[in-house]
């Protein structure tokens, strides 16, 4: 059937062709070029799609409060000048007729707009030793920073540009902080800019051996180098710490952060605005935590303390009276449970200021009224594992 029609086929060509050459007919052509549409086919035959639109309830807790905050966060790029070595700098005079330059290094941290006039936190070890400090904020403009103050018991630096009509960030209440609080963390790290992590509060009062006034909130939101100086804020959109080191072997994220709290904070920046430094309440002492004996000599229970291990000559805590073997439960009316405990609320007293203190004893309990001196400035400890360099 096949061979007929192709038989047929070619007869019609050829008589066609036939005529067409003898001029007994003739064909006008038309002729109208498109292009020919493909088949149709459906574009989302393998997937499905599903319409964007609002979050589920709930859900767009961070959404919120990383639009609200992240204008108030800032990059904080350092230079710091390498130090000579005088036997390198002859050298350079001697076979090169010039002067050796500068080793350079540059370093990357974050921080946070604290008021609208241009005041910044950061770490103290992510501008300490800047020859240059540059804060880049969320809509790229550059300001060059002056360092106001810095404390380094504490590793926090109150820096200034001069910049107007700035948003800044609310601070919160960091002792009224619960473990398991959702949190969310700021910052740049590895330079990546506005970068947003979450996570909960895994600790608080954490020692980690950084500074005499240790008392870190413990994170799992992942904070890496460059973090530092970053905050720390809270479901209701408020600062509740400042992000200074993190527990790592491999120098990356392992689920354990710290931040300083908010109310230490709150304690350092009007005396770093107005004076630069610090200057802490002294008292004398040299404590250790209360151990079961003591406990049992001295009938505290479970309360904890402060147990006085040692009392310098002519300090304000011998011209009182205290003496070695002392527990000090109270310190103007505040439960004291460790020694770091205590050391903070001296410090955070002015110098000059009187204080009471109840203390427990082998002999009964007595209450002793002390005049604090002036804690002077010591070599400060090394640093922690940071994550701002």
């Amino acid at each position: 059937m096949r061979s007929v029609h192709g038989a047929v086929t070619l007869t019609l060509a050829l008589v066609l062709a036939v005529l067409l050459a003898t001029g007994v007919v003739s064909v006008r052509v038309d002729v109208n070029l498109a292009a020919a549409p493909a088949p149709a086919t459906a574009a989302a035959t393998f997937w499905q799609e599903k319409p964007g639109g609002q979050l589920p309830a709930g859900t767009g807790l961070w959404v919120d409060l990383a639009r609200a905050s992240k204008p108030a966060v800032v990059n904080v790029s350092t230079l710091q000048r390498g130090p000579r070595s005088p036997a390198a700098d002859e050298f350079f005079r001697k076979f090169f007729e010039r002067e050796r330059p500068q080793r350079e290094r540059r370093s990357l941290g974050s921080g946070f707009i604290i008021s609208g006039d241009g005041f910044v936190v950061t770490n103290l070890h992510v501008v300490r030793d800047a020859s240059e400090v540059v804060v880049r904020l969320v809509d790229q403009r550059e300001f060059k920073a002056r360092v106001v103050g810095a404390d380094s018991k504490t590793d926090i630096a109150l820096v200034k540009i001069e910049a107007r009509n700035l948003t800044a960030i609310p601070f919160g209440d960091s002792d009224k902080l619960e473990v398991g609080e959702p949190v969310m963390a700021i910052g740049n790290p590895f330079g990546l800019d506005q970068t947003v992590t979450t996570g909960i509060v895994s600790a608080k009062e954490r020692f980690i051996g950084s500074g005499p006034y240790d008392d870190f909130i413990q994170t799992d939101a992942a904070v890496n180098p460059g973090n530092s100086g970053g905050p720390l804020i809270d479901a209701r959109g408020a600062l509740i710490g400042i992000t200074t080191a993190i527990f790592s072997q491999s120098g990356g994220w392992a689920g354990i952060g710290f931040a300083t709290p908010v109310n230490l904070a709150k304690e350092i920046l009007p005396q770093l605005r107005e004076r630069g430094r610090v200057t802490r309440g002294y008292l004398g002492i040299a404590t250790t935590p209360v151990s079961p004996d003591v406990e049992k000599e001295v009938k505290l229970g479970s309360r904890g303390g402060a147990l006085v291990a040692e009392v310098q000559p002519r300090s304000p805590a011998a011209s009182a009276g205290l003496t070695r073997g002392d527990v000090i439960v109270q310190f103007q009316g505040h439960e004291i449970h460790h020694p770091q405990e205590l050391s903070r609320r001296v410090a955070a007293s002015a110098p000059g200021s009187k204080a009471k203190l109840e203390v427990a004893s082998a002999s009964g309990k007595r209450t002793v009224e002390v005049t604090l001196g002036e804690l002077k400035d010591e070599p400060p400890a090394p640093p922690p594992a940071p994550p701002g360099r």
